[in-house]
């Protein structure tokens, strides 16, 4: 029996995984570097520094690409959406990390982005979830939650878990948004750029009513740097890569290496020891994103449908 041909659909589409699982790397740094900044830094501030320096590099990026008034002829909702929802997401995610800890509130956002995109995909563009892609999120939602609930000591409140399902509702929208505006063919750099802009700017007022005693530091300037650049610039550059060629579904669920990566850094780098149940949560996800990253589009199918066989079948998002 001979192998099937690698087709030019497949390389695209392993190559766009491969970019989404790198952006979910570096997006897992982020701990780690809060750690070892500054003491008692406040995480609403750090995560609206990240975004606006994050916005700020992107915004370089796209004008060396496109010139001068690139953003002029950029499609207004998708824009205006996706920047919100960046904003949301800061906002919600550490107002349920404040009520009810960050075990439940990681678990709850990361958990719920995936079902979110995949019950807007239906509703709103009536097309429905294959199988594979049901089975590798719920692998990869169940050992996220197992990884972030390792330690047991998680608490519960009926508020914060409100918020993180909006923190997971968020990223569904910026997921969405972002397709919308990569597939009327912006350029992944000026798409990136245009919302996370919005974001930051969505987010200026928490500079007035939070601290940002930690920044004026060596650390803080390394801290806010380095979030900006690593885990935003650079990763949501290759998240949009990535995203061009494959459905949201299928990126919100790749992005669930997310925590994984998070503990195999706290191991290496702070001397964390993840529990039983984060290393058998480590190995549920890893199982979720082989099953994705192993899917082959059908024999046939032209290279734009190569969304449907990855996460909602139909026409791509």
């Amino acid at each position: 029996m001979t192998a099937a041909p690698v087709t030019d659909a497949s390389r695209e589409r392993h190559s766009a995984t491969l970019y989404v699982l790198a952006a979910a790397v570096l997006f897992g740094t982020t701990g780690t570097a809060q750690a070892l900044g500054p003491d008692n830094v406040d995480p609403v501030t750090v995560g609206a520094v990240r975004i606006a320096v994050g916005a700020t590099v992107l915004l370089a990026v796209a004008r060396r690409r496109n010139g001068a008034g690139w953003w002029r002829a950029l499609p207004r909702w998708p824009l205006l959406i996706g920047g919100l929802a960046v904003a949301s997401y800061q906002a919600c995610f550490f107002a349920a990390v404040e009520r009810t800890g960050v075990a439940v509130g990681t678990v709850v956002a990361l958990g719920s982005a995936p079902a979110f995109t995949g019950a807007l995909t239906v509703f709103l563009l009536r097309e429905r979830p294959v199988p594979v892609w049901c089975l590798a999120t719920v692998l990869a939602v169940a050992g996220a939650s197992l990884i972030a609930l390792g330690g047991g000591d998680a608490s519960v409140d009926a508020a914060g878990v409100v918020l993180a399902l909006g923190a997971g509702g968020s990223y569904a929208g910026y997921t969405l948004a972002s397709k919308a505006l990569l597939t009327a063919g912006v350029d992944s750099d000026a798409a990136m750029a245009a919302i996370f802009s919005v974001g930051a700017l969505a987010l200026v007022p928490t500079y007035v009513v939070r601290s940002l005693a930690w920044l004026p530091t060596g650390r803080g300037v390394g801290l806010a740097a380095f979030l900006g650049v690593v885990p935003t610039a650079i990763a949501y550059q290759l998240f949009a890569r990535g995203l061009r060629r494959l459905p949201g579904s299928t990126v919100t669920t790749l992005t669930l290496a997310e925590p994984a990566t998070a503990v195999v850094l706290g191991a290496l780098v702070l001397g964390e020891r993840p529990g039983a149940r984060a290393v058998v949560g480590m190995a549920l996800v890893g199982s979720g994103l082989v099953l994705l990253a192993g899917r082959r589009p059908r024999a046939g199918r032209p290279a734009h449908g190569l969304a449907s066989e990855d996460g909602i079948s139909g026409s791509p998002l």
